[in-house]
């Protein structure tokens, strides 16, 4: 379905500027919209790279990877131990609050894409707060399910602007396409599990966020880290008590030390991709994470 032309519009103007316990089957989670407060995107602006003769790895998301909160910590923040800082940049502009659609809609990927040049890396990790309502006047945040061409046109209570509202997969097909187009190599992730156990086996994506995340990273030739199974793998090992400790509000965003584990998945995930391309980047504590090889 062809875009509509208000959206345009709106998508232009910006350029200017929980998982919860799963079903019984613990392969299927869905997510639901998180009550954490939604940061002032005025007070986390965005991140100058520090060496701009160097290649940048750029990171879009969510609480889950930037969070503004005391006590609690993203993946993103614990990143740059595991890579080499005078062999590439790490730029985190993720933000609290935020899905694949209003990180777009804010004006907030199109403030980022000017800066992405050839040989850089856009990491990317939504889908925690894609399952809020599409219209209320607090969030107004959520996407439609799925990865197809489905819209919903609204009068949007929160930014009382005239949207068009597409699909989780839409939008995530949007990110990937433009760093593409930016000669920046599009990284997706699934999104990372939250601490919800069915006996000793923690609820997975993969019948949804996850599922999608992995699908439009197919169908648009992406790299894709299943960041929601290399996480869940790892917490299956260490057992339900000794992952407690690592979240910061028991169900969704981690503590320091639960973002440190995160990040290391994520390096994980990247050391698993095919020809590891950000291997030449890693420091001595990158490289001695073990890749995922992702089940047989």
């Amino acid at each position: 379905m062809k875009i509509h032309p208000l959206f345009k519009s709106l998508r232009h103007a910006a350029a200017g500027i929980l998982l919860l316990a799963a079903p019984p089957i613990a392969t299927v989670a869905t997510a639901a919209d998180d009550a954490r407060p939604v940061e002032d995107a005025n007070k986390i602006r965005l991140i100058k790279k520090a060496n701009p003769s160097l290649p940048t790895i750029y990171l879009i998301g969510d609480s889950t990877v930037r969070v503004g909160t005391p006590g609690m910590r993203g993946w993103g923040d614990e990143l740059a131990a595991f890579f080499d800082m005078s062999k590439i940049n790490i730029v985190n502009d993720a933000i609290g609050g935020r899905s694949s659609r209003t990180f777009i809609t804010e004006g907030r990927w199109a403030a980022v894409i000017p800066q992405l040049q050839n040989g850089d890396f856009v990491i990317m990790q939504f889908g925690h707060n894609d399952g809020g309502p599409v219209n209320d006047n607090s969030r107004a945040r959520g996407s439609l399910r799925g990865i197809g061409e489905d819209t919903q046109e609204i009068d949007n209570m929160l930014t009382h602007q005239h949207e068009v509202v597409h699909s989780y997969g839409w939008y995530m097909r949007q990110y990937v396409k433009d760093a593409k187009s930016h000669g920046a190599t599009p990284v997706v992730c699934s999104p990372i599990p939250h601490n919800a156990w069915q006996g000793t086996t923690v609820a997975r994506a993969a019948g949804s966020y996850g599922g999608w995340a992995r699908s439009i990273a197919s169908q648009e030739s992406a790299l894709f880290v299943d960041l929601n199974e290399i996480i869940a793998e790892g917490y299956e090992k260490m057992g339900q008590a000794a992952v407690a400790p690592l979240f910061a509000d028991g169900h969704t965003h981690t503590t320091p030390a639960g973002a440190q584990f995160n990040a290391r998945s994520v390096v994980a995930g990247l050391r698993g991709l095919p020809g590891a391309p950000l291997d030449q980047y890693l420091s001595a504590a990158g490289r001695d994470v073990q890749a995922f090889a992702g089940k047989p």
